[in-house]
């Protein structure tokens, strides 16, 4: 296909995520020749004999040369739950227009957690999740999510039938009802946003949302930047000079693979008699993805 046909073929398409939200291409600017395009300005037409675009879109992303990737921009037309927006908007270097619930009546949805999707919170990390409630606790958990929307959206329309107004009336609806945005974003900080939400830690639902744009939309668009994305930024393991200075030490002690015993003599020293270390935390697991330390 070309690239206008695969554009064609996307925009204003619907990739559904969760159970009732969406995310859909309403236009782009740009593709992978683009951004070589204004790389190539900088040196002028010599280099376009000498390397080939993938080749150039590589060692863009690889040296975080950045410029060139804010020369394709790309428009979404998004229906997310209001909770999970919160963490999108955080994201603040996009253009926004959100569905007004002060002029319009909200959107008569919302995200609905099935039994099985109820997560733990990870007792080392406060922002996060690790593992799920049993399945009774899980089913009703989900009864009470349902009558609480149910409640609180017949409050919401009680107060509308009332003739309150419509930027009062809406504080008490569920975070978990969907709003719906227009958001432009150019590639470069496009995919910053989708390194941090597409990353195993980041909140489900996000995750959901991020890999949805990622994969069905901007891969097709732009193939070549966002093969490099995931080679350099996505699956890629960013190591700090401590970090460094942990597998120089291991390695000169010949243990490697290391036993934990290892690992905690060749830490920094600032990293020890410390109860909680979240670098040493994320040094440890670089390592064990690395195999240098054992699991």
């Amino acid at each position: 296909m070309t690239q206008s046909e695969i554009l064609e073929s996307l925009r204003w398409k619907k990739f559904p995520v969760l159970n009732d939200g969406f995310v859909s291409l309403v236009d782009v600017m740009g593709d992978d020749g683009s951004i070589v395009q204004a790389a190539r300005v900088s040196y002028g037409e010599g280099t376009k004999k000498s390397s080939d675009d993938r080749t150039l879109i590589r060692y863009l992303m690889r040296h975080q040369h950045t410029t060139p990737f804010e020369m394709a921009e790309l428009k979404f037309l998004v229906r997310v739950p209001m909770d999970c927006w919160r963490q999108w908007i955080r994201h603040r270097t996009a253009s926004v227009n959100e569905y007004s619930t002060r002029y319009s009546i909200a959107i008569n949805s919302t995200y609905q957690t099935q039994p099985d999707e109820w997560r733990r919170q990870n007792k080392s990390n406060r922002q996060g999740s690790d593992g799920f409630f049993d399945r009774e606790t899980g089913e009703r958990l989900t009864e009470e999510e349902k009558k609480f929307h149910q409640t609180s959206r017949e409050l919401y329309e009680s107060r509308i039938e009332l003739g309150m107004a419509r930027e009062q009336a809406r504080k008490d609806l569920s975070l978990s009802t969907y709003t719906e945005a227009y958001w432009k974003i150019d590639l470069h900080n496009l995919f910053h946003f989708l390194v941090l939400r597409m990353e195993s830690n980041a909140q489900s639902e996000i995750v959901q949302y991020a890999t949805t744009i990622g994969e069905k939309i901007v891969r097709p668009l732009f193939p070549m930047a966002y093969e490099a994305f995931l080679d350099y930024s996505l699956k890629s393991i960013r190591l700090t000079r401590l970090d460094q200075e942990v597998i120089v030490r291991l390695t000169e002690s010949g243990k490697i693979p290391a036993k934990m015993d290892d690992f905690l003599k060749a830490i920094d020293e600032s990293w020890k008699n410390l109860e909680r270390c979240r670098e040493r935390d994320e040094c440890l697991q670089k390592l064990q993805r690395l195999g240098i330390l054992e699991k």
